[in-house]
């Protein structure tokens, strides 16, 4: 294979020069550009019912750890080969339809290209959630162990003493600049990986000078299929029902810890995402808004330009609409206005510049295979659909790494100063207009950072497991994190010994920020957004958080977070405040022994002295810390055993706290469901009351005489009126609205412990209460938006003005008895906000224990 000599440099070059016109629709076109509908919000993990269970159910055979002593070896340097467990031929993998390459071939295609190449090594990174291995080629001329030492020296210079590097004028020139390109990780957009495995082998075997050259000087990593379960079923998401692109700063997923590990192990200057299906190919740069922690104008000048050489290999092939019903290529940043935005940091593409990518793209390959298309087309249509997908997604590919060849030293001196102004603390730089040829205005965001956080030991903590939970996340995300060898003072404030310092003086001070910063409202600036908005962990991860402008501490780096789990020495029952998801872990983990537990007042469980042994393992297994208990008695609590009519994500978090789940839905209903092992219903997806049969209702109906009822957002509400609980009017927000907000909360069963702060997505609010219903949480008076996207709709309706005061959490028991909690705010979402997950707890358990019996006063 010879490399274009255009894209070798010239084009690449030149492209900045130049701003092609967007493709004109033809209204005769058959199948039109696909388009986002902004109009129904955000896109949730939304799967109601028949979701295997959190364990999976295939689990795949090991990766052998060391090399077959037949096969070619280098010692550390490369290649470094691995003999790849073969699965077996499953002839249900849903890419087989599509002439693609299904999961089991891939190992033995993997295999062959190792036999006949030392350019090619692969290695199992991660597994998913299924078990299937994860695969990662790299690519790369043979290295010695001396030679690979001293790549991966300077790289660790290039992080960890950025300044000395950034003089050291040879450093560029000899350091092997990393490429990330990532496959597959929505499981039915297959073709990214097809067209790794093509470039693999061109570059594998090819005998062009030019590869040689190329090689010698780069290092390509290709994640052949960051989402196998997804591609094996033919679906978006994995198979936990996560969509793995929303995942990154949350890191749920073992598939996402994999992708997070090897982005940070790698230390890409571009990383390219492999995505479907966009007529014509999208390939970003986005619109705006733009991520304010990036250093924006290092990241758009070279994103730009590799999205202009991008689109010259793709418009290079040939494709036409007349011929192929292909458009030309589309770029958000040059032809949108808004709508495709780089603001949330969820994404791969956005997730990576915060290690070093300076170059980093979404690119959404052209005709769509899948969902209805999958199932009506035909095999042929498919087929030559699919064959293109992978031309395309290989001239992406081949751009790429193109352009890294020829800015080779650019790249690598963009990375350099990226980390360089974040050890240094430079603060962040407005980024100029005209950078690129349409920077206007309208694209400059930026932000401010602190000298460092302080995440407070102590009395100043709301939850040290909290903080721990949150200190070990940002240790896995490579943040630096220290503590306090002794008290220290910022302004007034004194900080205990052991608290947690974030220094900001620090190589990726953009991620540290983007995780720890209360977020921006940035509904004023834009109408429309491609997903969330707002998020925060300082906000919604239940630890205390705070900015300092000043820092003098003695403080030594950490590892970990240090132990959080205790057990007091006195005799006595013990109390476990639910305040933090682990302690629902370890009270669920008591429950399930059998340990007779008691639910106090504000949201305390109490364990009776006898269980002590049992308390200890679950203090050092959870982190919990367990208190003398200031009295006995109160409801009696057993393991709450859930019907869940819910998305993909709340029967997640649900199972991970500990809870013992069955998904339903309006059919599971209406085909005979036997209501005798549920204590608690929990609505908020796929159960419609309407559609019930008489029958099914009959069966509901005299459940709600034992049982609670515990619901979430718009289909929460609606079956709340149907089905006569409590006295509310559900008032919806804007349906896109997302992001934190401020709020306030009572002492009631379960408001009391909750943050002052939640999660909507699409809020809800509820008015005319009825005598029966009491305020868990409402929207503060002011805001209540802190960060993220609420707009009124066009009639100046459903947005956070009508919210304020109102309430978002409500409670009581219906004429039956039923106990029933109601949220309009988004407790699980995604699997994120952690400090709102004893909410959902506490509202379990409340409902569980009082619903057909009257409360016991403790």
């Amino acid at each position: 294979m010879r490399l274009p000599t255009a894209l070798l440099g010239v084009a690449v070059s030149a492209a900045l020069l130049v701003v092609p016109q967007s493709a004109q629709a033809d209204p005769a076109d058959p199948q039109p550009p696909a388009v986002r509908d902004f109009g129904n919000g955000p896109e949730r993990n939304e799967v109601a019912a028949g979701l295997p269970e959190q364990a999976g159910t295939l689990r795949a055979p090991q990766a052998e750890k060391r090399p077959d002593p037949a096969w070619p070896s280098h010692g550390h340097g490369y290649p470094r080969q691995t003999r790849l467990p073969e699965p077996a031929e499953n002839p249900a993998d849903a890419s087989i339809k599509l002439g693609l390459v299904p999961y089991h071939a891939l190992a033995p295609r993997l295999n062959e290209l190792q036999r006949r190449s030392d350019r090619v090594s692969v290695e199992v990174f991660g597994r998913s959630h299924q078990g299937r291995d994860m695969y990662l080629v790299t690519v790369t001329a043979p290295e010695s162990a001396a030679e690979a030492r001293e790549q991966a020296r300077m790289r660790e210079r290039i992080e960890n003493d950025p300044a000395s590097a950034a003089r050291d004028r040879a450093l560029a020139k000899r350091y092997k600049a990393p490429v990330f390109v990532n496959a597959n990780i929505h499981g039915n957009e297959w073709e990214g990986t097809d067209g790794v495995l093509r470039t693999v082998e061109e570059l594998a075997t090819s005998t062009d000078p030019a590869v040689a050259d190329l090689l010698s000087k780069t290092r390509l990593y290709f994640n052949v299929t960051a989402n196998p379960d997804g591609r094996v079923l033919g679906q978006r998401p994995n198979g936990a029902g996560f969509d793995l692109n929303r995942d990154f700063i949350t890191a749920s997923q073992p598939e996402t810890r994999a992708m997070r590990q090897l982005m940070t192990d790698t230390q890409p200057v571009a990383m390219v995402d492999l995505h479907g299906y966009v007529n014509g190919t999208l390939i970003e740069p986005t619109t705006p808004p733009h991520g304010a922690n990036y250093e924006y104008d290092l990241f758009i000048k070279n994103t730009y330009a590799n999205g202009l050489g991008m689109e010259a290999a793709v418009n290079g092939l040939g494709y036409t609409l007349e011929k192929d019903g292909v458009r030309p290529v589309q770029i958000p940043f040059r032809d949108d206005p808004e709508g495709w935005d780089d603001w949330p940091p969820i994404f791969t593409p956005q997730y990576a510049p915060f290690h070093g990518a300076v170059a980093s793209h979404t690119v959404e390959i052209p005709l769509r295979v899948n969902n209805a298309d999958y199932t009506n087309l035909p095999v042929e249509e498919l087929r030559r659909r699919s064959a293109i997908n992978t031309d395309v997604a290989a001239a992406a590919i081949r751009a790429t790494y193109t352009f890294v060849h020829s800015r080779h030293q650019q790249l690598v001196a963009d990375q350099i100063e990226v980390f360089r102004r974040g050890t240094a603390g430079e603060p962040a730089k407005e980024v100029p207009l005209g950078i690129v040829p349409g920077f206007g205005p309208e694209d400059v965001y930026t932000t401010t950072y602190p000298r460092a956080y302080v995440i407070p030991a102590g009395s100043g903590q709301r939850s040290e497991t909290a903080a721990g939970r949150l200190v070990d996340h940002l240790i896995a995300n490579d943040v630096r994190v220290e503590r306090a060898e002794r008290s220290f003072r910022v302004g007034r404030t004194t900080y205990p010994e052991g608290s947690y310092v974030v220094d900001m003086r620090q190589p990726k001070r953009g991620l540290a920020n983007v995780m720890l910063e209360p977020g921006q409202d940035i509904s004023p600036r834009v109408d429309a957004m491609y997903d969330i908005s707002g998020w925060s962990h300082a906000l919604l991860w239940g630890a205390t958080v705070e900015p300092v402008d000043s820092l003098r501490v003695k403080a030594d780096p950490v590892k970990a977070a240090a132990p959080t789990g205790s057990v007091p020495r006195t005799f006595g029952p013990l109390a476990l405040k639910v305040g933090d998801a682990k302690e629902v872990m370890a009270l669920n983990d008591l429950l399930a022994q059998g340990v007779e537990v008691t639910w106090g007042d504000g949201g305390t469980a109490v364990v009776p002295a006898s269980a002590r042994a049992a308390a200890r393992t679950a203090a050092d297994r959870y982190g919990v810390a367990f208190t003398p208990a200031r009295r006995s008695g109160g409801t009696p609590l057993t393991q709450v055993r859930i019907a869940a009519a819910a998305s993909a994500d709340e029967l997640y978090t649900l199972r991970e706290m500990g809870f013992s789940v069955t998904p339903v839905s309006t059919q599971v209903l209406n085909d005979g469901f036997d209501w005798s092992a549920t204590d608690v219903l929990f609505v908020s997806s796929g159960l419609n009351h309407a559609q019930l049969s008489p029958e099914a209702r009959t069966a509901l109906d005299a459940f709600l005489t034992t049982g609670g009822v515990v619901t979430r957002g718009g289909t929460g509400t609606s079956f709340n009126a149907a089905a006569g609980l409590l006295t509310v009017t559900g008032v919806a927000g804007r349906s896109d609205a997302n992001g934190v907000v401020r709020t306030v909360v009572s002492d009631g069963s379960v408001g009391a412990g909750s943050p002052e702060h939640s999660f909507v997505y699409s809020p809800r609010w509820f008015t005319g209460l009825g005598p029966e219903v009491q305020v868990e949480q409402a929207y503060a008076a002011e805001g209540p938006l802190v960060s993220g996207h609420w707009r009124a709709d066009q009639n100046g309706m459903g947005g956070p003005e009508q919210a304020r005061g109102q309430a978002a959490v409500v409670s009581g028991r219906d004429e039956r008895g039923a106990a029933v909690v109601m949220f309009g705010t988004e407790p699980m979402f995604r699997n994120h906000p952690k400090g709102l997950f004893p909410q959902v707890a506490r509202a379990l358990y409340w409902s569980s224990s009082v619903t057909g019996a009257a409360v016991t006063t403790p």
